[in-house]
């Protein structure tokens, strides 16, 4: 729920800061300057090209507007007069956003102006609110960046000059967040993905994950303990990438997604690059007639999925062009629904937990654009309800926000910074095996209709790796780092003895380097610190002589010692119960 006191804070610290930049630069014209999350902005045509520098000048020019205390007053003018008087000044954007609510019906506009104590109108904007009543009724901000925005963020529009603000209520939230944002600088998983050598980006493929070696060791280590939590009850299936235009005219997709997807020709007939899983596995489970003795079928699949996201939302692992989803779709009788569900649940929280990860759980709803009927959708939300009641599952009411095709629990994880993501789903889906008419075999020999689940617990895989790369700082347990142990060599005259022992960890499972450069111990030390690396073994004469290692755990400055056997057999533990 928004803070109605602090979002008015917000939208009369974006007028202030147009009146300050009129004031400074006069002749830029105004466009927009809304409240957002975590301030506001403002978006300027004008001839000076905004810099960091500029911001402490137009700020301490709002402070000076913000001591006069000028009063925030709301009239409304025909919406004709209006029209004429932007036409006057020459005002193209406020004339434009006047004419589309002429076309919409409207005549009159709101307009706010800040007058000072001598009744001198110092700034008139076209708005509907909400203010505060005065510029002294401001708390604790600052302004933060210049960006470039296309007008109604259109590109085939002018490209017009954004200054962000940050705002709060009180001086110390701005502190918190300021650090907060700092902390969160630091885990960038984009940074942290060059700095330990895990992935890039090129523009040979924008929005396509390049895996670098030690970034595959992470990526296969989280699906080995996938597949090992899986193992126990699904089996697993691969379907194409690459499929017939009409199987996503039949599941929907084509009129619920198909401006996300990639199209192309083979033989004059259309194909598409699947978005989802789910068409393929129905495919799967229509080429056999099932019986109800197979049910619950739960088959999974590491699926390689595309979308096609526009250039300007890329962002890192968090909003890739291609990624991988831990799919897997459970097909059964209408009475097992629920157990199917909880079923679900609880392994959710199992991984959740093994990664030290809290959630909360949203309850999606039908959306606006959905497939089926309102009684079949009455049904399963009805059921979803009952399955989180009697789970005792805490969870928001997301209204208006479940998948096309049914309504769905999904999974919010909390990472170290507080922040939340969502990545694991569960979805329940009457109207797919309607739309692919799939049938089994009941007791009374009669065909009858499955009912689909879908479900992810990592989501997109890609990005949960990226969630985890922030949630950690990069500094990865030891079950998942792609370096487990570094052995540093003291001297070039241990450098035999340094790779013997490397050899000898990784040949007992260890993920193991040496570190034989000519640097000095120090700078070996630091630049394993660097890497992450979560244990250091620095080997010279003394445990040459003694045959006991130094050892030394990241991020601690005391050592400790332990006969190579005794080491293996401590980090083999470690692994083994993913401490």
């Amino acid at each position: 729920m928004k803070d109605s006191k602090l979002e008015a804070m917000r939208h009369s610290l974006s007028h202030i800061m147009a009146q300050a930049v009129l004031e400074l630069y006069p002749g830029t014209k105004l466009a927009i300057g809304p409240s957002i999350d975590t301030g506001f902005y403002y978006d300027f045509d004008t001839e000076h090209s905004f810099t960091p520098e500029d911001l402490p000048k137009i700020e301490k020019k709002m402070r000076q507007i913000i001591k006069e205390d000028q009063k925030f007053e709301q009239f409304d003018k025909d919406i004709d007069q209006a029209i004429k008087d932007f036409e006057k000044d020459q005002d193209v954007y406020k004339l434009e956003m006047a004419k589309e609510l002429k076309s919409e019906g409207e005549n009159k506009l709101s307009f706010f102006q800040n007058v000072d104590k001598n009744e001198k109108i110092r700034f008139i904007d076209m708005c509907s609110g909400p203010h505060v009543k005065s510029t002294g009724k401001i708390g604790a901000f600052t302004l933060d960046k210049v960006a470039g925005a296309y007008w109604k963020g259109d590109e085939k529009n002018k490209m017009l000059q954004r200054i962000y603000g940050l705002a709060f209520a009180k001086q110390k939230e701005l502190d918190q967040y300021l650090e907060l944002r700092e902390e969160a600088e630091k885990r960038d998983h984009k940074k942290l993905g060059k700095e330990l050598d895990l992935f890039s980006f090129h523009e040979e493929g924008p929005g396509f994950t390049f895996w670098h070696s030690k970034g595959m060791v992470l990526w296969h280590t989280l699906m080995e303990y996938w597949y090992e939590i899986h193992r126990k009850e699904y089996k697993e299936v691969k379907t194409p990438i690459l499929l017939r235009e009409k199987l996503w005219h039949q599941s929907g997709h084509w009129d619920n997604y198909k401006d996300d997807m990639y199209f192309t020709k083979i033989d004059d007939d259309g194909y598409a690059l699947k978005p989802m899983n789910c068409p393929g596995n129905i495919l799967i489970y229509k080429s056999t007639m099932h019986s109800y003795r197979d049910f619950p079928l739960r088959w999974a699949e590491i699926g390689l999925v595309h979308r096609n996201e526009m250039s300007g939302v890329l962002n890192g692992l968090f909003r890739v062009r291609a990624f991988h989803q831990d799919d897997a779709h459970i097909y059964c009788r209408p009475n097992q629904i629920k157990d199917e569900i909880k079923k679900v649940m609880e392994l959710i929280d199992e991984i959740y937990t093994t990664f030290h990860l809290e959630y909360m759980v949203e309850f999606s709803t039908r959306p606006e654009k959905s497939i089926g009927t309102d009684e079949v959708w009455e049904n399963s939300e009805k059921i979803i309800k009952e399955v989180l009641d009697e789970s005792k599952m805490k969870y928001e009411l997301n209204e208006g926000d479940g998948a096309f095709y049914g309504p769905k629990i999904d999974y919010h994880i909390k990472d170290s910074l507080g922040r939340t993501w969502q990545c694991g789903t569960i979805q329940l889906d009457f109207s797919m095996p309607e739309r692919f008419d799939i049938n089994y075999i009941e007791e009374d020999g009669k065909k009858h209709r499955p009912v689909m689940l879908h479900r992810t617990a990592y989501g997109a895989i890609e990005r949960f790796l990226g969630i985890l790369i922030e949630h950690y700082a990069g500094a990865f347990p030891v079950w998942l780092a792609p370096v487990q142990a570094k052995v540093i060599a003291v001297g070039e005259g241990h450098n035999s003895l340094v790779e013997e022992l490397a050899i000898k960890l990784k040949q007992a499972g260890l993920r193991a380097e040496a570190d034989i450069s000519d640097e000095t111990v120090g700078n070996k030390i630091r630049k394993a610190e660097m890497e992450k690396v979560p244990y250091m073994l620095v080997f010279g004469d003394k445990e040459k002589d003694s045959g006991v290692l130094n050892i030394r755990k990241r991020g601690e400055k005391d050592t400790f010692e332990k006969k190579t056997e005794e080491f293996i057999e401590m980090v083999k533990k470690e692994i083994k119960n993913k401490n």
